[in-house]
């Protein structure tokens, strides 16, 4: 591990570091007992019961029994503080990956599932947590056994203890040859858990479509797949373990084997006392128990380095935007818009569009148009910085847009997208996201303007109603209707309409287009409209292809021009 990573996984224990302190200080207390109650075993049978006092014999008995007592509290509090520090350190790991994903660019979420993100935040913490406990405490406890019982066994008798420490050598590449190949097994499972959570993440959300098409065999299918290649991932890691594991318990064998052979020996030439020899075998443990242990904090080791390379794979990832040290926010935000120069790709792909010029005046109300895939969403989406252009500026009341504290840009733009998405809870809980800590009265003012209040009134519970998971239990355009209103509380000074109106009857898209064409005069408002019909009265048109802008003036004047629109409208009065 390089000296950054180090210095990283360091700086999660700092907060706890006094409680981390105490965990390793009781570690050590109850290491060094271990070491000493076989040494005071020892004082008993070789000098005590030779003197045949049985008072000494008892107190020396009650002195080992209070230090195993006391052994005994270190390690409940070790093992129950130390998993609580864990527990933190997981609390907290998790808590900076949800903040980090919160902040990460739409990019991102286009090329990475939900699924796999919920892995990392969910099981890679949860390996980190016991990473964060177990590995300080076992290589403490074992080092000083395994250190403390080899200095004690080369006074005692050194030619016996050299036997028992020949055996470390081969245990020690035993265990890094199988670490390698559990390395790789536990790495490819993890990923493999990653593709299961993505594969079961998208065939719930959308089991309405599954079971619409009576699918259910294809995902079962699809998810049998991954489930396969998982199981198998484990079973490898598992056979390593395994394997690692009976050869562990084969040293753990052998080395009383020889104790007893070499030491007996000993003790028949009269080199070694029979004290000796039961010191020796007390401390056998202490040479295979932290070997043995090495295969669980090899396994917690891997796991720990697999899912802090995918923490810090995610946590490396830039976010979306960044704040300019000298970004400052205006003082009233106007609305005037401007696209200079504007060019943009996703990722290595073809550009959508190219030096793109657009001017829009505070207050006025522009529908943008123009066949699929020519950019007008992706217009939209340059301006609150959820994609950054390429090339050009995009200004707010003259100002780039990365001069404006990020915060401040998106409170005052309001977007209405075409897929909706609304949160689990109640429909007043929804709409109020648009401006927390608004009141009853200006929720139910918002729900009017976007035509909802008619059918939320007939819902039982009204404003209360529980509308279940990503609003389920609402029809489409019940869920649009919820959306716009939540846009009318945020009240902002700029408005994109991303096809808002398309999940709604002829009766209801005329209703909200009157509500917004009625604020329109407030705020600068952007509508991107596929049905041509429905901006009709915008006071400018502006036509996009995939050279940029093409045509812009009012219905009448670009009908008149019997351009691109002129086009595209007969050609969608025809539909």
């Amino acid at each position: 591990m390089n000296k950054k990573n180090l210095k990283l996984l360091l700086s999660f224990y700092r907060p706890y570091r006094g409680l981390f302190a105490a965990d390793l200080i009781c570690s050590l207390a109850a290491a060094g007992i271990a070491l000493a109650v076989p040494l005071g075993v020892r004082y008993i049978a070789d000098t005590l019961l030779d003197a045949g006092d049985f008072s000494l014999v008892l107190r020396a008995g009650l002195a080992l029994a209070a230090l195993v007592a006391v052994q005994a509290l270190c390690t409940y509090f070790y093992d129950y503080q130390g998993h609580y520090l864990g527990a933190k350190i997981e609390r907290d790991m998790r808590a900076r990956m949800f903040c980090h994903c919160q902040r990460l660019p739409f990019s991102y979420y286009d090329s990475h599932t939900v699924g796999d993100l919920m892995s990392r935040i969910s099981n890679d913490t949860l390996s980190l947590a016991e990473f964060f406990h177990h590995v300080p405490e076992d290589l403490l406890i074992n080092s000083v056994k395994l250190a403390g019982a080899a200095l004690i066994l080369l006074a005692v008798h050194w030619q016996t203890a050299c036997i028992i420490l020949a055996f470390l050598p081969f245990m020690t590449l035993f265990t890094i040859h199988f670490n390698k190949k559990m390395n790789i097994a536990m790495t490819n499972a993890r990923e493999s858990m990653g593709h299961i959570n993505s594969q079961a993440e998208d065939s719930l959300s959308g089991i309405r479509v599954v079971q619409s098409f009576a699918g259910e065999r294809i995902e079962k299918e699809k998810f049998s797949r991954l489930n396969r290649r998982f199981l198998e991932d484990r079973r490898a890691g598992y056979q390593s373990e395994s394997r690692l594991y009976t050869g562990m318990e084969v040293f753990a064998a052998a080395i009383p084997i020889a104790v007893v052979v070499f030491g007996g020996l000993a003790l028949l030439r009269g080199s070694m006392a029979i004290s000796d020899l039961l010191l020796f075998l007390l401390y056998t443990g202490y040479f295979t128990g932290p070997v043995q242990s090495l295969v669980n904090t090899s396994r917690l080791l891997q796991e720990g380095r697999t899912s802090f390379r995918r923490y810090r794979e995610l946590m490396d990832t830039p976010p979306a935007v960044k704040d300019k040290p000298e970004a400052q926010a205006p003082a009233r935000v106007r609305g005037d818009l401007e696209f200079r120069g504007v060019s943009f790709r996703y990722g290595q792909g073809e550009e959508v569009f190219r030096d793109l010029n657009l001017t829009v005046r505070a207050g006025e109300y522009v529908a943008l148009v123009g066949a699929s895939g020519v950019g007008k969403t992706t217009l939209c989406a340059l301006l609150p910085r959820f994609y950054e252009p390429r090339e050009g500026a995009v200004l707010l009341d003259g100002k780039d847009v990365r001069d404006i504290p990020v915060e401040v840009l998106r409170r005052s733009i309001g977007v209405v997208q075409q897929d909706v998405y609304l949160f689990t809870g109640t429909i007043a809980e929804n709409i109020a996201y648009g401006r927390p800590g608004a009141g009853r009265k200006e929720i139910i003012e918002a729900a009017k303007l976007a035509g909802a209040d008619g059918f939320i009134r007939e819902l039982p519970g009204g404003y209360d109603a529980d509308i279940g998971p990503h609003g389920v239990r609402l029809s489409g355009g019940q869920q649009q209707r919820l959306s716009i209103a939540r846009v009318f509380l945020k009240d902002p000074p700029v408005l994109i309409l991303d096809e808002a109106t398309s999940a709604l009857d002829n009766h209801s898209e005329k209703a909200i287009q009157q509500s917004l064409e009625r604020i329109a005069g407030q705020r600068t408002t952007l509508v991107i409209a596929h049905r041509l019909s429905t901006v009709r009265n915008a006071g400018r048109i502006v036509v996009l292809d995939e050279n940029g802008v093409c045509e812009q003036g009012t219905h009448e004047e670009l009908m008149e021009l019997g351009g691109v629109y002129a086009g595209l409208y007969r050609a969608s009065e025809e539909i």
